[in-house]
């Protein structure tokens, strides 16, 4: 960073304390703001948003010590380096300034050419830091990216291979997270699904039928029903896909929320909330969260979409089906969101119509 891009705010309830500091720092080309007294520098620093900042200690009212403490509360002003520059020389003092986040305490009487030195390093650090961050975030942005790609890639392998599927993966995705936002707002599972998860649930849902890749095609594509052992077969594709998305632990050497989430969805959502589903019977709040999610959403777009075996429904019909003759099979909290935000699903079909 260039020093006089740099923005330096002094905290001193001595106004002659601040033109000394000055003085001695002008050579840096920096600017300058500044505060009399602590209460003024909690106002004016979130504004001002300066790089470093000068603190006195000994200020009458809010001390520099008490004015850090409430600074730090701040999201941005919290992150902005501080150099204590004050009279009280005890090492408890020193100690607490640290403790208290400080970068830097310089005792006054204080050489010029010392603080210029310090305060040229503390905005130097400062630059560093902040353009290490950026870049770190850029290539975070870059790899989430790219990790959204493969995922989305990865659940269309089974899905081009369901020929009547193919925007299924798009439409499931929404699906989840229309029906996850409501259900939070409604007051219902709020400590599960927080904005972060529910986040990880939508990139997660393309993954929910990865398994049907190790389902032959002579089942996946026949026209007409199954008989029960290629129905147990096709059954298996919920316990492929654990496998699979068990293998990628396995290959990234951790468990991730995204990964755990993911393999949940995959094996849980053709369980039914009144036991009668796939792989394992599971019932009830024994079903994971976003499988009864997924299965919503699932059975939804399967009833109004055209599949091999089945021409589409409209939506009026789905809903009857899935409310009033298939309504044990979904978490009722669940079920109740779906009615409020039924006529946003139908367009969600709509706009993502094959």
């Amino acid at each position: 960073m260039n020093s006089s891009s740099s923005l330096v705010f002094i905290v001193d309830d001595v106004a002659e304390n601040i033109q000394i500091a000055i003085s001695h720092l002008q050579e840096l080309g920096c600017n300058f703001a500044y505060a009399l007294s602590g209460e003024q520098a909690l106002a004016r620093i979130p504004i001002a948003k300066p790089q470093l900042i000068l603190m006195d200690v000994m200020m009458p009212g809010m001390d520099g010590f008490q004015t850090v403490v409430q600074l730090k509360k701040d999201r941005y002003a919290g992150s902005i380096p501080v150099i204590f520059l004050t009279a009280r020389t005890s090492v408890e003092d020193v100690v607490r300034g640290f403790d208290l986040g400080g970068v830097d305490y310089i005792t006054k009487p204080f050489n010029g050419m010392e603080l210029r030195a310090r305060v040229r390093n503390h905005l130097e650090l400062y630059s560093y830091r902040t353009e290490l961050a950026a870049l770190v975030e850029k290539r975070t942005y870059a790899i989430e990216q790219l990790q959204d790609v493969v995922i989305e890639a990865m659940g269309e392998m089974a899905e081009y291979r369901d020929q009547e599927t193919g925007s299924h993966i798009r439409r499931t995705m929404e699906y989840v997270r229309l029906l996850a936002e409501a259900t939070a707002l409604n007051g219902h599972y709020t400590e599960q699904l927080t904005r972060e998860y529910i986040g990880i649930l939508y990139k997660s849902a393309p993954l929910h039928d990865i398994g049907k890749v190790g389902v032959p095609d002579r089942i996946l594509l026949k026209p007409g029903r199954l008989t029960p052992e290629e129905f147990t077969l096709m059954q298996k594709h919920t316990l492929y896909g654990e496998t699979i998305i068990s293998n990628l632990e396995q290959m990234a050497g951790q468990n991730t929320a995204f990964l755990r989430c993911a393999k949940e969805i995959s094996g849980s959502h053709h369980e039914r909330f009144d036991g009668s589903g796939y792989p394992r019977g599971l019932k009830g709040e024994a079903i994971p969260l976003s499988g009864r999610l997924m299965t919503i959403a699932d059975i939804y777009d399967a009833l109004v979409c055209k599949r091999i075996y089945k021409p589409a429904l409209s939506h009026e019909v789905a809903m009857e089906i899935m409310t009033r003759d298939n309504q044990a099979a979904f978490d009722p909290i669940l079920l109740n969101t779906l009615v409020q935000v039924q006529h946003e699903f139908h367009a969600i079909a709509c706009d993502y119509a094959e």
